[in-house]
């Protein structure tokens, strides 16, 4: 369990402590693959500006009076092939790695959204009620997570 998590006082029990642990583990979780989503959308376009440069400077200059000896030139070359292999492959890797940060998203925001519904069950007395603010505070604080409203 998370440090500032556990140091909370008695006025919120041990059940609410692991809803708040365990969504800032799924923000951890989502932060990561947010993370992974853009660094492959950055070797996407970097490999792609790669490709399109090699193939305009090899093929497309030399051979730019007929679309045939561009074709013919294009197909001999093994390497545009490669790059050609790669830029789909990343572009694969980009689309699966959107696919998994949106789901992770969803669990994060499903559960951050299910303590504010439920915020009222978890404080129940009086003086858990009035202090539970500070929860969302230091939760707002230490790990960016809004617990006073359903929206992102």
């Amino acid at each position: 369990m998370e440090e500032p998590i556990r140091k909370l006082d008695e006025r919120t029990d041990y059940a609410t402590k692991q809803m708040l642990d365990n969504v800032v583990k799924r923000k951890k979780k989502f932060e990561k693959a947010k993370l992974k989503h853009h660094v492959s959308i950055a070797a996407a376009l970097m490999v792609a500006g790669v490709f399109l440069a090699y193939t305009y400077y090899t093929v497309v200059l030399n051979y730019s009076y007929s679309f045939y000896s561009m074709f013919s030139a294009f197909v001999q070359k093994g390497t545009n092939f490669y790059l050609l292999i790669t830029t789909f492959s990343l572009y694969g890797m980009m689309i699966i790695f959107k696919e998994q940060r949106d789901k992770k998203e969803k669990e994060y925001h499903e559960l951050r959204c299910e303590i504010v519904d439920r915020s009222k069950d978890l404080w129940k007395k009086e003086d858990e009620w009035k202090s539970r603010h500070l929860v969302f505070e230091m939760m707002k604080r230490e790990y960016d997570i809004n617990l006073y409203h359903e929206k992102k």
